[in-house]
């Protein structure tokens, strides 16, 4: 008794298919420019073959025969041919290329076997007008005769992978004696774990055997296929020499011609373990806050430390004070104010910078002190930060994209910083109204002191040239013009006194307003040179899995 279990008849929709395939190549769109190419050359490789595949015949089947050394692969290509083919074509110990048989005219299957490879001098046709029907059920079939895949050439092991990964079926035929070669299991078997669809395992020779040890043997290797994966898969006991035992094996043939879905079994098991691989490289989604507010205000603080912000914001309280001081001071000394330099002109950012769309003016490069060393590091370590914050939930692939994207623009990041805080806005270029009317009332109170002044200068004048007096009022026991000078001159100092504590107000809040704005600018900057980076790789890891999600539907 053949413990032979059935093919797989389920089948596969072409439109799915190719669903999955442009999936799989959308896939391979958004992540080429961020994994690495040696993790993708398999998924490539099968979007370059299902394409080339699937625009050639379907109504052919490419079935290979693969098998070691002595398994009898060209005795039982010759047998399934019922043709005594040249020996050359099938017996070949040394060659490294395959042989090929077709069923039915070799014309339209020219193209499928130029795309296999198959020389035009080592394809045969196998039906002929003195056939009548006899080969009809095989129509279509394209029969392959492969090199032994341990062979001590390296060139036949390499043509053997070569045109293991574009047939349609494969039969691998096996002999009492090398059934469970570990090479053949573990090299090739195992790795075929996806396709007991489309695998068919051929125990040839089994005439050799008792029906017993046919039952025992067959029982073995059916334990090795599950160990291999390939449960399901047909095992079938073969003999090139005897005719009867072909016919089995011949039925599954043809059962596989009729129903033209080997083509599109191969490439679905192709799909499916690329599916597998390439679901290492993708995890849970990523979260909507994938990039927190705590490590962007980890970044921002970094970088606005590295931009000088605390020295902005000290020199904008500094000329607030200037400012007002030379605004609200007394108009005698308003000059000497002046004297002094502005100390955000000192940074240049005493002038507002034009940022209308329409403007080219060139931002000019401000006078903040450079980033120290301790800074720069602080800089670096917040944004690795942002990366391995980013790169948290997902698969450790992405770890490298991320890094690279977060530093991607970090050489610019100290222009940029530059230009943010040249860029802002301080809130100083409209004065207060309040200091024009304090500026105003300065000059009343000194003009006032400066009437009482000449009036008494007048008044000496007159007396020392003996000239009658001026009549000089009292206001209570002070002459008139003497209260003008001393209230003028106590009055505007008295009126400085009392702005001080409110110009002091001022400039802190004028402090905390620009370094507000400034903090706003830098993270602004932060988002553009690091965050939005960090984004992109997010967003393309999120159409990734949305892509392999497809690829690996059933």
């Amino acid at each position: 008794m053949n413990l032979v279990q059935k093919p797989r008849n389920d089948s596969v929709d072409a439109d799915s298919l190719t669903r999955r395939l442009e999936a799989l190549a959308r896939f391979l769109r958004v992540v080429d420019p961020y994994l690495p190419d040696g993790e993708l050359v398999a998924a490539h490789t099968l979007v370059e073959r299902a394409s080339g595949r699937l625009t050639l015949s379907l109504d052919h089947t490419v079935v290979a025969l693969a098998g070691s050394t002595g398994s009898g692969k060209s005795s039982l290509f010759n047998a399934l041919a019922r043709f005594k083919l040249s020996p050359v074509g099938v017996r070949r110990p040394t060659t490294g290329t395959a042989h090929a048989v077709v069923w039915g005219p070799l014309e339209p299957a020219n193209r499928l076997l130029d795309w296999v490879g198959v020389l035009p001098r080592q394809r045969f046709v196998r039906e002929s007008a003195l056939d009548g029907d006899d080969e009809a059920s095989l129509r279509g079939l394209v029969l392959l005769d492969l090199p032994d895949f341990d062979s001590i050439e390296r060139a036949h092991q390499l043509e053997v992978d070569r045109l293991l990964g574009l047939v349609d079926q494969i039969v691998w035929v096996v002999d009492p004696q090398k059934y469970g070669d570990r090479v053949l299991h573990r090299a090739y078997l195992s790795q075929f774990a996806s396709h007991a669809g489309v695998t068919i395992v051929v125990l040839n020779q089994a005439d050799r055997l008792s029906p017993d040890d046919t039952e025992v043997v067959l029982a073995d290797l059916n334990r090795l296929l599950a160990e291999d994966g390939l449960t399901g898969a047909p095992v079938i006991a073969t003999s090139a020499k005897q005719p009867g035992m072909l016919s089995e094996l011949r039925g599954a043939l043809e059962n596989t011609v009729a129903n033209r879905q080997a083509a599109l079994r191969r490439l679905a098991a192709d799909l499916d373990t690329i599916g597998e691989e390439l679901g290492t490289m993708i995890g849970p989604p990523a979260a909507e806050d994938e990039v927190d507010r705590s490590t962007v205000r980890q970044l921002c603080d970094a970088l606005a430390d590295s931009a000088g912000v605390p020295a902005v914001a000290d020199s904008t309280a500094g000329s607030y004070r200037h400012r007002a001081a030379a605004a609200t001071g007394w108009p005698l000394v308003r000059g000497l104010r002046r004297l002094r330099p502005d100390p955000l002109r000192r940074l240049h950012l005493d002038e507002p910078v034009k940022t209308d769309s329409v403007s080219t003016d060139v931002v000019p490069r401000t006078s903040v002190p450079e980033a120290d060393a301790a800074q720069k590091s602080a800089v670096g370590l917040s944004v690795r930060a942002v990366a391995a914050r980013a790169a948290a939930p997902l698969p450790d692939v992405w770890s490298p994209a991320l890094n690279s994207a977060a530093r991607s623009k970090a050489g610019d990041l100290p222009d940029a910083l530059d230009r943010a805080v040249a860029q802002t806005d301080l809130g100083l270029e409209k004065p207060p109204v309040w200091w024009r009317v304090v500026g105003i009332l300065q000059w009343v109170l000194l003009a006032t002191a400066a009437t009482g002044l000449a009036w008494l200068i007048v008044g000496y004048a007159l007396t020392a040239l003996g000239l009658p007096e001026l009549d000089n009022p009292k206001v209570g026991a002070v002459p008139l013009p003497t209260l003008l000078l001393l209230s003028g001159l106590a009055g505007g100092l008295l009126l400085w006194l009392i702005l001080k504590p409110v110009i002091e107000a001022g400039a802190r809040r004028a402090r905390r307003r620009a370094e507000q704005r400034l903090r706003a600018s830098v993270t602004e900057v932060g988002r553009a040179h690091v965050v939005a980076p960090v984004r992109e790789v997010l967003n393309a890891y999120a159409q990734a899995r949305e892509a392999l999600s497809v690829v690996r539907s059933e």
